[in-house]
């Protein structure tokens, strides 16, 4: 019996068969290429920066070959690679589109700020090592002319902050369905009497409730533990603190979400770090995590000794 053949899957009738999604950043030195590409990582694009040209010529021929992905690149190229200037528009238009779905997104700014930005990083323009910031800004605003013109979107990032323009490539080229990332929630229990938590968004201080550290045989536990819980929860200022808390971060953090935050920091206190702000933050960790968010439970002091 001859085996039987497999005929390949024939298109659906208006259908063109999908193509890699390729955005390609490029734009004047000190624009914010840097902060763009992390926003497309974000976003779940595999992310090249600077390679040389014959390597980007080679994997701009094949990328599905060489990209693990679901198919969508972000490259950033710009005059750091020798011949820049000269070869790289000749690239872009080699381009096959019929297999990539290309965009050329153009990163500028004024001279005003490229030369601000520059005098803040201390760093040289690449096309003036010896020369002013504001003679190869010129310089190279002249060389990538022609490039900005053949552009399929221009970001003016001359006000532009780094949540600005993580913002605007959200905007621009979100394409699926619930597909921005996800904002972590990380609660941080820690005891005054050892510092604050360093980076902290939002703090709480849970010292007004009675603490457990001087009741006979709660001292060495925590709050993770069911005696301890219990002991809080005969409180009633400690249920109606977890349903207000609740209620707050619920309200807040889809504004937080909403501003494309990555990630938060909740930090809640008491005087050790051990007993009340654990069986807070277990309790707030529990309701936020039912509701659908990312939680990250870190109990900063709680190994600490008891004293």
């Amino acid at each position: 019996m001859e085996p039987v053949r497999e005929e390949p899957p024939v298109p659906e009738p208006g259908r063109e068969p999908e193509r890699t999604k390729l955005v390609i950043v490029t734009g004047l030195s000190g624009s914010g290429k840097s902060s763009v590409a992390n926003a497309f990582e974000d976003l779940g694009y595999y992310t090249v920066d600077n390679l040389p040209l014959p390597l980007l010529r080679q994997f701009l021929e094949r990328p599905r070959e060489l990209v693990p992905n679901d198919g969508r690149i972000a490259v950033v190229a710009d005059v750091r690679v020798p011949g820049f200037a000269e070869e790289f528009p000749e690239i872009v238009e080699a381009i096959d589109r019929q297999r990539l779905d290309l965009t050329l997104l153009f990163l500028e700014a004024s001279d005003e700020a490229l030369v601000r930005r520059f005098s803040e990083t201390r760093r040289p323009h690449p096309l003036a090592l010896d020369r002013s910031v504001i003679e190869g800004v010129r310089r190279e605003r002249e060389l990538l002319a022609d490039l900005r013109g053949v552009a399929d979107k221009v970001f003016d990032t001359s006000d532009w902050s780094i949540h600005d323009a993580r913002n605007a490539v959200y905007r621009q080229f979100t394409d699926r369905p619930g597909e921005i990332p996800s904002m972590v929630v990380t609660l941080v229990t820690f005891g005054f009497k050892h510092g604050i938590p360093y980076a902290t968004d939002l703090l709480f201080d849970v010292r007004f409730l009675s603490n457990p550290h001087f009741v006979p045989g709660l001292r060495e536990l925590t709050g993770s533990d069911a005696a301890v819980r219990d002991y809080l929860e005969e409180q009633s200022e400690y249920g109606e603190l977890v349903e207000r808390l609740s209620d707050l971060l619920l309200f807040l953090l889809p504004r937080y979400r909403r501003e494309h935050r990555s990630y938060l920091s909740v930090a809640i206190g008491c005087t050790g770090g051990r007993h009340r702000s654990v069986c807070i933050a277990e309790a707030l960790e529990r309701r936020l995590t039912a509701a659908g968010w990312k939680v990250r439970l870190m109990h900063r002091d709680v190994e600490r000794p008891s004293r």
